[in-house]
């Protein structure tokens, strides 16, 4: 679809140009800015569901790419039904990643369900899928079956151990591969157990390899005008992200160990209790330890011997620690936060979610936006991390109901008629929104 614009809103797009990205996108409509972001005409064919999938195709999805989300009959995406918490109907965990997508309810194992799924991908440039290996191909769906199809079709497999070897037929979930990739074994407190981290970080990191993965074979794409497959995987995510741990342990032969919040190599760098809650804080230098004993009242610590650089810091690692948190724990956070102020020093409070969201950082950096949701209502929605100087992502749509464009692709698409879509409807492989 093209799109006009006009020269009143070029003008004042020109006019306020100054004010940055956010007044840019307060001055095109959604559809005015869609067209000029960098995967616009990008079609995306989503089979993924609970994160690391649906995580990577909303940041396409935010890029402009049309995102046509594949879900199963009646229950959709299994995190459809995880909760409470529920606003209204809606689970707000498939709230979270899914701004930006077309639901599409069919059954990927009948005929026309089939059918569908074909005609789609010949029209497509990106197919996203995280089923067990081997589901796909078990239906005529694989990669080799739709590259036939398409040959510039992008095809990108997230699994949980990958596509071949002992593993490759396991479920993977994030807790899991984050114990079996290490991850578990050096979070937690260094007499507790092992814990996973707050939020699914394999998960959300394979979801980032799959987005910077296919962009990248888009470009190559443009030289040699072929799709190719790509597979990413929780396990080899986890294991690469282990970087510096990783390097200890294989050039040194240094196992790693559960620390709490303070870090392997550098001293101080973790939180202290105050008063009335906790404060992080981080002296990567000699110089920033300087700084900060200076600022805390406890300048002399600086030139003792137990801390004079970074190496004794380490080896003295609980004296010093001890010292510390008993000079912060007297005090509430507010103010060693007005201490630290100017200071150099990299420090910052321990959130909870309210203070997050108050803070006037995320608030200046407009980190929220509401949109009206057909079901829930008016919903709060993160916004995309990334800002750029070329074009600005605009306001967002809101995550789909199950099947609620069901009818608008095919029809619109795949050049369906009403009489077709009818007899889909009446033979139970396809189901649209009920008004």
């Amino acid at each position: 679809m093209a799109f006009v614009y006009r020269s009143t809103t070029i003008s004042k797009v020109c006019i306020h140009a100054v004010e940055g990205l956010k007044h840019c996108c307060r001055f095109l409509s959604t559809a005015e800015n869609k067209s000029t972001l960098p995967l616009s005409g990008i079609r995306v064919l989503d089979f993924t569901r609970i994160l690391a999938g649906p995580f990577c195709t909303m940041l396409l999805g935010d890029l402009g790419a049309e995102v046509i989300k594949v879900e199963r009959l009646v229950t959709g995406d299994d995190t459809r039904t995880w909760g409470p918490p529920f606003a209204n109907s809606e689970s707000t965990y498939f709230l979270s990643i899914n701004r930006n997508k077309k639901s599409v309810a069919l059954d990927i194992k009948s005929d026309g369900g089939k059918e569908i799924i074909r005609q789609l991908a010949s029209t497509s440039d990106v197919l996203v899928e995280n089923f067990v290996p081997g589901t796909l191909d078990r239906q005529g769906l694989g990669y080799e079956d739709l590259s036939a199809v398409n040959k510039k079709l992008i095809f990108c497999s997230i699994t949980g151990f990958g596509s071949t070897g002992p593993y490759a037929s396991r479920a993977g979930y994030d807790v899991i591969a984050s114990g079996v990739g290490g991850l578990m074994h050096i979070t937690g407190s260094k007499d507790g157990e092992p814990v996973k981290t707050g939020v699914a970080l394999t998960d959300l990191s394979t979801g980032l390899y799959a987005h910077s993965a296919i962009l990248a074979a888009l470009l190559q794409r443009r030289q040699t005008h072929q799709g190719q497959w790509i597979q990413c995987n929780l396990l080899s995510t986890q294991v690469s992200l282990l970087t510096h741990i990783a390097s200890n342990y294989l050039n040194s032969n240094v196992e790693a160990t559960r620390i709490g919040s303070a870090h392997a190599s550098i001293v101080p760098y973790q939180a202290f209790e105050t008063s009335d809650g906790w404060l992080v804080v981080g002296a990567g230098n000699d110089k920033l330890f300087a700084n900060l004993c200076k600022s805390i009242g406890h300048a002399q610590l600086s030139s003792d011997e137990r801390f004079c650089s970074n190496h004794c810091r380490v080896n003295n690692r609980k004296i010093l620690v001890e010292l510390l948190s008993e000079i912060f724990r007297p005090e509430p956070t507010s103010h060693w936060l007005q201490v630290l102020e100017g200071s150099g020093i990299a420090y910052g409070p321990i959130n909870d979610l309210p203070q997050v969201f108050s803070d006037p950082q995320v608030r200046h950096m407009e980190a929220v936006q509401t949109v009206q949701h057909r079901a829930a209502g008016e919903i709060k929605l993160l916004s995309p991390a990334v800002k750029y100087s070329g074009f600005c992502s605009g306001k967002m749509t809101a995550p789909p109901v199950l099947g609620e464009h069901t009818v608008s692709v095919l029809r619109d698409i795949l050049n369906y008629g009403p009489e077709q879509i009818e007899e889909l409807k009446d033979s139970g492989c396809i189901s649209e929104l009920k008004h």
